[in-house]
């Protein structure tokens, strides 16, 4: 029985080496690689009109040359995405702020914030910045 505890103990330690030996062999891909925080986008949930919301997103590079950030656009005035450097070192990264007031909107509010990189798999990344939008309260009757 102990041989046998042994002896799986031993197969699995090889596999787990195996696979990591596995890992490091495959070549890393080379060139700049993007990946932002959260990933996707960004769900305000409820808010009201005439309201400012905030979102930071950290702007990653996870691949082996500088990221190049060519440009950052949003799909209408109201928001607006800022404050991040136009370069990444490699493992590094950036922040960026996205800022989206809420005017006279009303319902479910959908924007987006497009990304253009250096990055030649995910050269146009796209973040949705989305709420639920609500008149507000009515003033209280005095």
């Amino acid at each position: 029985m102990k041989r046998r505890v042994l002896l799986a103990g031993l197969l699995g330690a090889l596999a787990l080496a195996c696979a990591a030996g596995a890992q490091e062999a495959q070549p890393k891909r080379s060139g700049a690689r993007i990946a932002v925080e959260p990933a996707g986008g960004f769900d305000f949930g409820r808010a009201l009109q005439r309201k400012t919301l905030e979102k930071e997103f950290t702007i990653k590079n996870f691949g082996t040359e500088e990221l190049v950030i060519d440009s950052v656009s949003t799909s209408c005035g109201c928001t607006i995405a800022e404050g991040y450097s136009k370069t990444v070192k490699a493992g590094g990264s950036t922040t960026l702020r996205v800022t989206f007031q809420t005017g006279e909107n009303r319902g479910r509010v959908l924007k987006t914030v497009l990304i253009q990189s250096n990055d030649p798999e995910h050269a146009k990344l796209s973040l949705e910045i989305e709420a639920e939008i609500a008149a507000p309260p009515p003033a209280a009757a005095k």
